[in-house]
């Protein structure tokens, strides 16, 4: 920050007259500011200058280019103004007094500190400004300069929003972690990372810190937050380093924002992003996201809007994310010279370069090293003898990654701590079985403390040990405390939270005893068994597994015998089920799997609910064949073993009816669904969830057969039973509401469909939140609504959302991900782009060919589509091939009488005829009415599609008469069904041809 502004209602005459040049520490960067501003609203011209004390140039020569400046000369004094250099006091004193005490009159100071600082200091008059409301540290700064202190009008203050008085904080404020003290250069970036974000677009203010483990990433945004958080209205910071924990941190700032939402996970994300998209209620807003070494995890999560983002990774693949990279380098020399003066002010300058120059430059080393020996009397010269010789090759072993001293290094520090409070080292040894980065020891206290170790129970159970390991821990930079205890008292608060660089988390992980090792981990196992919610289908608990999932791996937990902490994995899998965390429950599964089987044997009952539930998350990402081999396996062997009626047996059937949905064998999902059904309400009664469930199956088999009436009665019995027996926002009376929705609109009730599902979307969006699987299908649904309502507008609007983040949030090839494809391509065929729907249709052919059987009627349908956009390009021939195989293949999968079949024979009618062979397009629709009138009824609307088609044909023969009559009778059907204004009704009065969209359902 340097260089002049031009002041508010001063001429450029007035300003030169009165000049001020502020000098001040970087550090003091946001008090500059603010100064600045109230100077500025009074007409005066401000220079900034931040002050630099290079450790080459003299003192006293910097000072008198000091005096160089224009103006009066406001020096901001503080402890870090003084030293930086580092420079004595003694330097200082002397400097003061050669330069500034011949010319007083030049300069004029303000205080921000209480702390010790240069005796000659007193020639700048300082006045002090801590401790003050914004009104009366104004007063005394204009005192200072011998300025009218009187109130500014009211249209000039009121001119443009300054920054804020720096001893408030702002409006909303939240995980900022406490302010590094020692925090020493980066002045270039944290410079060019505001430049970036202040001259960005709206929407585009996104920067990057990027750079190695151990450079200082985090602690340089803490630094930009600190300097200029004054600018913003809200600073809110979240750990990034997984999608859960990130979606949480951020559903966390709702309330925060005054947001009016409910409790539920997904309400309060929803919620926040629009809020921070609209700048309402803030608009000045910075949100940090740390530790985001994982784009592709979070960065569709990434608000945009008016404010700016800030993301510290080790990846810089954030460049292909609309981010400035901005990489992050060990220290310069000359920094890493003075940050270890001021953090060990016995060394000297060689002495310091010297531990540098071993230390590589790396900031954490240097923080943690420098920290200890300045405690220690161990020279720099026995210390790099220790780092050359080194203590044990074998005590730690460090990623290549990580610089060479960091070894030894560490060997030498974790001794320092064992023979000071050895407690420490059993606490630091606790949080490596937790995921690196903010690490939740509070479920350590909170967990139930009978039978613990005895090496562990004295430090849980006792505060003041506990404190005391925590505070030497935090005296050597090992650990940090977490952001929300800022203000608190420390003594009382310490240890809820902390915050471990992943660097020391591996070398401390790996530097541990087995038999620590052994009783360590079974701790940490337990206390986030202790942290289950236990109710993985109440969004309202969603927090609480966020928190717990990311440290499964750490602490090992599938290698674990106690039945609490696999009844935790598997509901840490059911929850990313339930919340679409589709490819992380694939992966826990697989892993659970194989160590299970290993560890239990292949036939332990826990092996078959593992198997339930990982094939549930395998079957949602459409895994079908994989999942048919494995619910098979599982149903023959549990009804060899337990017998047909047992709970299991049936559970595991269930899956196996899904999969045969999933591999377009409908009538077999069917059959297996009704003897499950039969079977529950048998064993126990007709009210419970898992017998509304079977119910809920067989409605699912009814629909893909064809029979929505079926479907609807039974969806509608469920959705209601469901309401009754759970509650009106359960994840699955939720999904009930959107099949009863979906129902109504395939048998062609638009209006009511249309109104359930606007209604069912609004809850979805509330409870699962805007981006999970559940909602996306509930607003796919909603277009469809609107497209057969005629609302091609709003259609559109809601396909293309549903699509971009459908193949963002579950991949291209996910089978909802291609059923929002299959339906955007339909409409853009018809009222967008026909280059965009094709590209888009042939993507999807190609993908069900890969996915699925050729068998399947997916792919029948999928080129029945390709065909009608093959006829409106002009390739007859082509189109009238492939549609002609899509009928044949689609009679042959789901029978001639299927709504599926109907509606290729519609299409395939249409291209007979536009090749010139009418006859057959004419016996073709007439045997299409016959018998979409028996299967959906005269009037449903695929009925009267045929009636229409059926009746152009006929003209096509010359047979106008019939064709009249034909045509005649069905407009009077859609007029009475659909109503005169319909976008089907005016479209077959103008003799627009009909056509039919092949749309794949899922279960």
């Amino acid at each position: 920050m340097s260089g002049a502004r031009t002041p508010v209602g001063s001429t450029a005459g007035e300003a030169a007259k009165q000049t001020v040049t502020i000098s001040f520490a970087g550090f003091n960067r946001a008090w500059a500011a603010w100064i600045g501003d109230r100077l500025e609203r009074r007409g005066l011209r401000v220079v900034f200058q931040r002050w630099d004390s290079p450790a080459e140039t003299p003192l006293v020569d910097l000072l008198r280019d000091l005096k160089l400046a224009e103006g009066r000369i406001l020096v901001i004094v503080s402890e870090w103004y003084f030293q930086l250099g580092p420079r004595t006091h003694e330097e200082w004193n002397a400097a003061l007094r050669e330069v500034v005490a011949p010319d007083p009159s030049r300069f004029a100071a303000v205080s921000l500190t209480t702390a010790p600082v240069p005796s000659a200091t007193a020639v700048l008059a300082a006045t002090g400004l801590i401790n003050l409301g914004a009104e009366e540290a104004e007063r005394r700064l204009l005192e200072r300069l011998d300025l009218p202190a009187d109130p500014l009008p009211e249209s000039a203050d009121g001119a443009r929003r300054g920054p804020r008085f720096p001893a408030t904080m702002p409006e909303v404020w939240g995980g900022v972690p406490r302010r590094n003290t020692r925090f020493t250069g980066r002045e270039r970036i944290l410079n060019e990372a505001y430049h970036q974000l202040t001259t960005a677009e709206p929407g585009a203010g996104v920067v990057t810190f990027h750079g190695m483990s151990g450079v200082g990433k985090t602690q340089l945004a803490a630094e930009y937050v600190y300097r200029f958080g004054s600018e913003y209205d809200v600073v809110w910071w979240v750990n990034a380093e997984k999608r859960v924990t990130y979606r949480r941190g951020l559903a966390e700032l709702a309330p925060k924002l005054g947001l009016q939402t409910g409790q539920e996970y997904g309400e309060r994300l929803r919620a926040v992003r629009d809020s921070l998209r609209r700048g309402d209620p803030y608009a000045r807003w910075l949100l940090i996201l740390d530790g985001a070494d994982e784009p592709d995890q979070v960065w569709d999560l990434v608000p945009t809007g008016p404010g700016h983002v800030i993301v510290t990774s080790r990846n810089p693949e954030w460049s292909e994310h609309n981010s400035m990279l901005l990489e992050v380098p060990v220290y310069d020399r000359d920094e890493s010279v003075a940050f270890i003066r001021r953090r060990a002010p016995r060394l000297t300058e060689a002495e310091a370069d010297q531990l540098a120059e071993a230390l590589e430059d790396l900031p954490l080393l240097l923080d943690q090293t420098a920290g200890w020996l300045n405690d220690s009397d161990l020279s720099v010269d026995d210390y790099i003898a220790l780092l050359e010789g080194g203590i044990d090759q074998d005590v730690v072993k460090v990623s290549a990654d990580f610089p060479l001293a960091f070894q030894t290094a560490w060997s030498i520090l974790l001794n320092k701590l064992r023979e000071t409070v050895p407690e420490s080292v059993d606490l630091l040894r606790l949080c490596t079985f937790f995921a690196p980065g903010f690490i939740p020891v509070r479920l350590l206290k909170e967990m139930p403390s009978d039978d613990l170790p005895e090496q562990v129970a004295g430090l849980l159970n006792d505060p003041l040990l506990w404190n005391k390991a925590i505070n030497q821990l935090r005296q050597y930079s090992v650990v940090r405390l977490e952001s929300h205890e800022i203000g608190g008292d420390e003594t009382s608060s310490s240890g809820e939270a902390l915050y471990l660089h992943r660097m020391v988390h591996q070398i401390v992980h790996d530097d541990m005893p087995d038999a620590d090792r052994a009783e360590f981990i079974d701790v940490v196992r337990r206390a986030l068994a202790a942290a289950d919610p236990r109710r993985p289908t109440d969004t309202r608990l969603w927090p609480g597994y966020a928190e717990i999932v990311p440290h499964l791996k750490y602490a090992d937990v599938l290698q674990s015998k106690d039945p609490g902490v696999q009844s935790m994995v598997l509901n840490c899998l059911r929850y990313m089920y339930f919340s679409g965390e589709y490819v992380a429950g694939i992966k826990l599964g697989e892993r659970a799997m194989a160590a299970w089987r290993s560890l239990l044997g292949e036939s332990h009952p826990r092996i078959w609910e593992l198997s339930f539930h990982y094939v549930n998350v395998l079957r949602a990402a459409g895994e079908y064949e994989r999942t048919e081999v494995l619910n098979r396996a599982a149903v023959e062997h549990l009804r060899e073993e337990r017998g047909a009626d047992d709970l299991e047996h049936l559970r595991a059937a269930s899956g196996l009816a899904a999969d045969l949905r999933g591999l377009g064998r409908y009538e077999e999902s069917l059959e297996l669904c009704r003897w499950i059904l039969a079977a529950y309400q048998e064993l126990l009664g007709e009210q419970d969830s898992r017998t509304l469930n079977a119910q809920n199956n067989v409605a699912v088999s009814l629909r893909l057969l064809g029979d929505y009436a079926g479907a609807l009665k039974l969806d509608q019995q469920v959705m209601e039973s469901r309401r009754a027996l759970l509650r009106g926002r359960h994840p699955w009376t939720l999904k009930s509401q959107i099949s009863y929705a979906i129902d109504l609109r395939l048998l062609g009730r638009y209006t009511e469909a249309e109104s359930n599902q606007t209604q069912s979307l609004r809850e979805n969006r509330l409870v699962m939140g805007e981006n999970n699987p559940q909602t996306l299908n509930a607003e796919y649904n909603l277009a469809l609504c609107h497209y057969r309502s005629g609302e091609r507008a709003r259609a559109g609007e809601l396909l293309v959302r549903v699509l971009e983040r459908g193949e963002r949030v579950m991949g291209e090839t996910h089978p909802w991900t291609l059923m929002f494809a299959c339906a955007q391509s339909c409409f853009a065929r018809e009222n967008g782009d026909i280059d965009d729907a094709r590209a888009l249709s042939e993507a999807i052919v190609a993908r069900y060919e890969t996915l699925l059987a050729d068998t399947h009627p997916f792919v029948a349908g999928a080129r029945a589509n390709q065909a009608l956009i093959l006829r409106n390009v002009g390739e007859r021939e082509h189109a009238h091939v492939l549609i002609e195989q899509a009928l044949a293949g689609m009679t042959q999968a789901v029978g001639e009488n299927h709504p599926w079949t109907l509606g290729c024979a519609i299409n395939a009618s249409a291209l007979r005829n536009l090749v010139g062979d009418t006859e057959s397009a004419v016996s073709l629709s007439k045997d299409t009415v016959t018998r979409a009138a028996e299967a959906l009824g005269r009037t449903h609307p695929l009925t009267l599609s045929a009636r229409i088609a059926y009746a152009a044909d006929l003209r096509g023969m010359r047979d106008r008469r019939q064709a009249e009559k034909t045509e005649q009778e069905a407009l009077t059907d859609l007029e009475a069904t659909l109503g005169r204004q319909h976008a089907h009704t005016i479209s077959a009065r103008s003799r627009n041809r009909p056509y039919w969209d092949f749309e794949p359902q899922t279960s």
